[in-house]
């Protein structure tokens, strides 16, 4: 709306606002000082502040969301002084001691230029600075923002010295500021001496490499592509975890996880050439496309339909480069262009053909002619230690690093130089509270302050500075109650200073801080990748040049990872001892083992409650007794995160639902497509309760029934449908799908098939399978039936699976062995009975898991002279 409203502007000046904008309703808060003084606002609207940096009172702008009690806010001078109303006020005080550390700052460096500069500045009546009291929400309430025409875009609301709303940063632009005020960067005059500016920023995430830089200046400029914030955050993970890695092994490895620029209008990259050249020598020409789709209208012509336009193409311009080159005869078969772009369906720009046109053959001409083709000319050039160099990516990540601990070290020192000082003063006031009479009456037979902070001195045996906190020591602060607050205090800021004291002494221990508060930005404001990198002509895609075969995947639970031919594995009769699986370290065992196609995508569900994807071929294939690769390099697992469960599926159509069960019973049911995700840092794939954990995963319809089996031989069948078991979004618990007796858990979840069977296994190495007809349907939550007699020498389940005669059946032991049976040759019986031994254990050996084939059997033949 266009209004005509004088406001006042920061020094007092009436200014014009010229617009007022309806922003729609949002949450707000509300910012009170203690001299009564409010403002109501939304989380990130500005107000002025005096920040203390480095010992220098400086104003600054904070959001209201940043602003904390006892936090000073700049006021207008002018405000409630100018009324009829204004009650009268007398005050005794220096100008200097208004401004909250000034008068410190003065008494330290009174003689300086800069420092008198600083204090003329504050002090010229413009400010008044209040002390915030609280800062509370004020609930959902109608958010207005005015233009003011101003220089500096600020005017005056309730005394408060606001920001223009239309000028703000973003949250994750505030990360770039992050911590600024504590010493984390060192501080310069600007170019006129008249303010102190930062040398550069903390910049908590990789801020050159996110956003990417142009710019040119004498002799030389540079064009830095953006990038996908999650995957930055995989390179600089790696460079963390491997501090001295070489820089061949660096390269190579930053290159493997950033896979390329990503441009935030999204398109494709054709090639991988141009993208190679850039990481490996600083300078590469990237080639980009808009997307385009050929499409039929309902008249039967033919159209090209662009909705994906390369990066820094302007659509506008564009649309006016196809038409002059069509009007000119330089691109034929187009009959007309139109721009149906909208809010509603983003950007589409359709390109009519004529009748006789060939579709593509007008694409190939507007790739050659117009800018749906074109290319990023990259040149990483920055400034390192104050010199222009062209850097390869691991060295932009590494100086990224680099700077990322000194910034910890110097927050670190900072805050622990204030604790220092902070317990300094603690421990003086404990010493007065401890001789409470005799500092009463040292104070009271004092005639000046002088002499009493002397006879403190003396008397506690402490220093000037613990001698004056004690004498602005409050009277309300000799209770017993305020006493015991203090010595409190004084253990906790001791606690805090040895734990800084040891992020000081520990390499480890900063990069740790690093990678966590990295990995706190990635998940607030990561994003999946925008743009896609497709084969240039010619070229041929890693996934075109694999296999597809079946293999086996085995995991282990200290997390290695193999896939091996299927073929290294021999089917054997029941009661045979196996073959060796895998080669394995005393403390490791095998927790996962399946068979699939090498294009099957496997979904690695963790302790955590989140998911990953990787191909099958992504894992090493190795020897059938190789231990294999960690899973840590090829997965973004987070600190405290083990793999729980994997599932295997060629595409997010194989199923409608993906059913997940936890250990404490809880079941919940999910669309399979909403686990569709590119994201390398994973999803969540279940809120997870206090000291649950993830252990079943399945595919099923809303037509299935679920069978839950227990450690201690429990089952539990119920449906599936959409009444009995509703459909819940990723993040959320669950609801109850069994309970349990006493020291009993959830061991397995299950799909029913009709006409199969349920084979349960213990550790002892006994098995059976009984008809799943025996097992009838019941309401979820309650504890189900028997489905083995339990006994402690064959011991609990460990495997529970549903099978049909055709089932190949792979049996594991903690030492590695594996066999391979049908199911067939496991003796079918009835749900109380025990079972036979399925396979002879060797010394010291469990049975550890079982697994079905995912294929149908083939005819099993015994190989008599594998070892």
């Amino acid at each position: 709306t266009v209004i005509e409203l004088k406001v006042l502007d920061r020094n007092g000046a009436p200014v014009l606002a010229e617009r007022l904008f309806h922003s729609g309703d949002h949450p707000t808060r509300t910012v009170r000082t203690t001299d009564g003084a409010s403002v109501t606002g939304t989380a990130n609207h500005p107000l002025l502040c005096l920040v203390d940096l480095g010992g220098v009172p400086t104003l600054l702008w904070k959001l209201i969301e940043e602003i904390r009690p006892g936090d000073h806010v700049a006021m207008s001078a002018e405000r409630g002084r100018c009324g009829p109303q204004t009650p009268p006020s007398v005050t005794a005080s220096l100008t200097f001691e208004q401004v909250p550390g000034l008068a410190e700052l003065l008494r330290a460096h009174g003689e300086d230029p800069d420092v008198i500069a600083i204090a003329a500045e504050l002090t010229d009546g413009r400010y008044r600075f209040a002390t915030v009291a609280s800062v509370r929400d004020a609930g959902t309430q109608p958010v207005y923002s005015l233009r003011v025409d101003s220089e500096d875009h600020s005017f005056v609301t309730n005394g408060f010295i606001s920001h223009n709303t239309e000028a703000r940063l973003t949250p994750l632009a505030m990360e770039m500021l992050r911590e600024i005020d504590e010493e984390t960067v060192d501080f310069i005059p600007n170019y006129d001496g008249r303010v102190q500016e930062p040398t550069v920023l903390p910049s908590r995430f990789p801020n050159l490499l996110a956003n990417g830089s142009g710019g040119i200046a004498v002799g030389m400029a540079t064009n830095i592509p953006p990038h996908n914030l999650g995957e930055l955050a995989e390179a600089v993970y790696w460079c963390l975890e491997n501090f001295e890695a070489d820089e061949e092994a660096t390269l190579a490895a930053v290159i493997q996880r950033v896979k390329g620029p990503d441009f935030p209008t999204s398109g494709l990259i054709v090639g991988n050439q141009g993208i190679t050249d850039t990481y490996t020598t600083g300078r590469g020409s990237i080639r980009m496309r808009g997307v385009v789709e050929v499409e039929e209208d309902s008249r039967g012509r033919t159209g090209i339909v662009i909705t994906e336009l390369p990066y820094q193409v302007n659509h506008d311009n564009f649309i006016t480069s196809i038409a002059e080159q069509v009007r000119d005869g330089k691109l034929g078969g187009i009959s007309n262009i139109e721009d149906q772009s909208s809010d509603r369906v983003g950007l589409r720009i359709v390109v009519e053909l004529k009748r006789d046109a060939v579709a593509k053959v007008v694409l190939n001409n507007l790739y050659k002619h117009t800018q749906l083709q074109t290319s990023f000319g990259a040149n990483m050039l920055a400034i390192v230690d104050g010199v222009p160099r062209t850097l390869r990516l691991d060295q932009l990540i590494r100086y990224y690093v680099e700077h990322q601990l000194d910034v910890i070290v110097r927050r670190t020192t900072y805050r622990l130089r204030k604790a220092n000082e902070r317990a300094h003063i603690l421990r003086g006031l404990v010493k007065a509270l401890d001789a409470l009479d005799e500092v009463i009456a040292l104070i009271r037979a004092s005639e000046t302050v002088d002499v009493a902070r002397a006879g403190l001195i003396d008397l506690l045996e402490i220093d000037d500075i613990q001698a004056q906190a004690i004498l602005d020591m409050q009277l309300r602060r000799l209770a017993a109650l305020e006493r015991q607050r203090i010595i409190d205090d004084l253990a906790k800021i001791e606690a805090e200073i040895a734990d800084l004291e040891d992020i000081l002494a520990k390499p480890e221990r900063q990069r740790g801080i690093v990678r966590d508060e990295l990995t706190e930005i990635v998940d607030k404001h990561g994003d999946a990748r925008r743009t896609r990198i497709v084969a240039a002509e010619g070229e041929v895609a890693d996934e075109d040049l694999i296999a597809r075969e079946d293999v086996v995947v085995t995991i282990t639970e200290t997390g290695y990872a193999k896939r091996t031919k299927t073929d290294l594995y021999r089917s054997q009769k029941r009661g045979g001892k196996g073959v060796q699986g895998a080669g394995l370290k005393q403390d490791d065992i095998v927790r996962h083992f399946f068979v699939c196609s090498t294009h099957d995508w496997i979904l690695f569900f963790t302790t955590q409650g989140r998911v990953y994807r990787a191909k099958a071929y992504d894992l090493p294939e190795t020897s059938r007794t190789a231990r294999g690769q960690h899973v840590a390099n090829l997965l973004a697992f987070q600190p405290d995160e083990s793999i729980a469960q994997v599932i295997q599926i060629k595409s997010y159509d194989d199923a409608p639902y993906l059913v997940l069960a936890t250990r404490n019973g809880l079941v919940k049911k999910s669309k399979l497509t909403d686990f569709d995700s590119n994201r390398s840092g994973g999803i969540v794939a279940v809120n997870l309760r206090d000291g649950d954990e993830l252990v079943g995963a399945v595919l099923c319809s809303a037509d299935d029934d679920l069978l839950l089996v227990s450690a201690k031989g429990q089952s539990i069948r119920f449906s599936a449908t959409d009444e009995a078991l509703r459909p819940m979004g990723r993040a959320t618990s669950g609801v109850q799908g069994m309970r349990f007796n006493t020291d009993d858990r959830l061991l397995s979840l299950n799909v029913v098939r009709a006409g199969t069977y349920l084979l349960v296994a213990t550790a002892g190495g006994y098995a059976k399978r009984t008809a799943i007809e025996e097992y009838s349907a019941q309401g979820r939550g309650g504890k189900g039936i028997l489905t083995i007699q339990y006994d402690t020498r064959r011991g609990s389940l460990v495997g529970a699976l549903v099978v049909d005669e055709d089932s190949e059946l792979y049996a594991i032991t903690s030492g590695g062995g594996v066999i391979r049976t049908a199911a067939r040759q496991v003796r079918k019986a009835g749900r109380q009975t025990k079972g036979v031994r399925l396979m002879n254990l060797g010394e010291g050996d469990t049975l550890l898991a079982i697994a079905r084939n995912a294929e149908e059997a083939e005819e099993a033949e015994t190989d008599e002279g594998a070892d």
